[in-house]
């Protein structure tokens, strides 16, 4: 399981990383791991505002269909326009070309409430062992 250092994490299993303002979110290497072969994304419209914790989109898998969940607070300014053609790119590439939205951050305090990659690590194996008992 591939957990960049650089980047922060959700209990909902989204990565942000934050450039001048920017969020640059999407969903983990976990994640997509756990739903299997993407299938469909569905992403927000550019200047949709978004909440911590509140969905922002959909992702299905031949699995399941998840809620995708903003990790901060603010407005949409970006949406990764290839996703909904290609959404195989989240099970190839989820850190990279796979990135969901770009959000200006209304409230960059939000960033120290997630998770390092090390907590993001025992978060999950947390999670596992939780499903295991």
């Amino acid at each position: 399981m591939d957990v960049p250092k650089e980047l922060r994490y959700s209990t909902e299993h989204e990565w942000v990383v934050v450039e001048d303002g920017i969020a640059r979110v999407g969903i983990t290497d976990y994640a997509q791991d756990q739903l299997g072969d993407v299938v469909y994304v569905e992403l927000p419209e550019v200047e949709t505002a978004v909440q911590k914790e509140e969905p922002f989109g959909v992702i299905e898998s031949v699995k399941a269909v998840s809620d995708l969940f903003s990790p901060m607070s603010g407005t949409v300014v970006e949406v990764n326009i290839d996703l909904p053609s290609s959404p195989e790119m989240v099970n190839d590439d989820p850190y990279g070309d796979a990135w969901m939205i770009r959000i200006q951050v209304s409230e960059p305090d939000e960033l120290e409430d997630l998770m390092d990659a090390e907590e993001y690590l025992a978060f999950v194996e947390q999670e596992r062992a939780d499903q295991e008992a």
